[in-house]
């Protein structure tokens, strides 16, 4: 069946969309029919690509193709949920339809799967029913005393004043933000920043500086503690 772009909106507006199919035709029929509705689509070709914006951006869907060229999706899949400070609802889509396959898909972490080829309206009709899903459980604001953190945005604010993070400074506080107020050790916080390939330790305390530099040094009390021979947690001044 052609790809045809739609006239309608669909009942979820504005949603931001990220694409990861490397069929180039593909790609721009269904990023037309999904701009169609008036949403947002961004691309990626392949895998690694795909991974690297599903980081370092805030989407409220991925659309994921399981044959990629240099990472499948079921890898890409598995490593976003688990460095993704802010997960989106992933649904894949691919010509494979035994069940072993859709298995392998949802037990990557997956939320849904369409087999190619499919009808577009149907594909719009699950993007909707997936963005009402997240939009019923998502809690992506973190107050802790002066300090709030949303994940949608990825904004950091602190007594009304709001921090300039990195992408990188902004995961390592979203995750410490999570753990309040229990710490994070090193280990588990390279693990969720970096997944399976972390950096050497040099660059932990790299970007443990630049964090202290936005939140503690510009205030008469710091948040970011360390924790000797354990890691890292956050506190509210006057807490022991």
């Amino acid at each position: 069946m052609p790809f045809q772009v739609g006239n309608r909106k669909a009942p979820v507006n504005s949603l931001k969309i990220l694409l990861i199919e490397d069929n180039p035709t593909l790609a721009r029929q269904t990023g037309e029919f999904l701009e169609g509705h008036g949403w947002h689509v961004d691309f990626a070709g392949n895998g690694r690509h795909g991974l690297k914006l599903a980081l370092e951006e805030v989407y409220d869907l991925i659309l994921l193709d399981l044959n990629l060229p240099d990472m499948d999706g079921v890898e890409l899949c598995r490593q976003f949920r688990q460095r993704a400070t802010v997960t989106a609802p992933v649904l894949m889509l691919t010509a494979r339809d035994a069940f072993t396959d859709k298995a392998l898909g949802f037990h990557s972490g997956a939320d849904d799967y369409l087999c190619k080829p499919f009808d577009p309206r149907e594909l719009a009709l699950r993007c909707s029913a997936l963005a009402r899903r997240r939009e019923l459980h998502r809690n992506d604001e973190i107050q802790i005393g002066a300090l709030l953190v949303r994940g949608r945005g990825r904004e950091a604010v602190r007594d009304g004043q709001p921090l300039r993070l990195t992408a990188i400074t902004f995961n390592i506080l979203w995750e410490l933000a999570c753990a309040y107020p229990e710490p994070l050790s090193r280990a588990e916080l390279c693990h969720r920043i970096w997944g399976d390939d972390p950096p050497d330790s040099d660059a932990l305390k790299s970007h443990i500086y630049s964090l202290r530099r936005q939140l503690d040094r510009p205030f008469p009390a710091p948040m970011l503690r360390t924790i000797s021979n354990i890691g890292y947690r956050l506190e509210q001044p006057g807490e022991s």
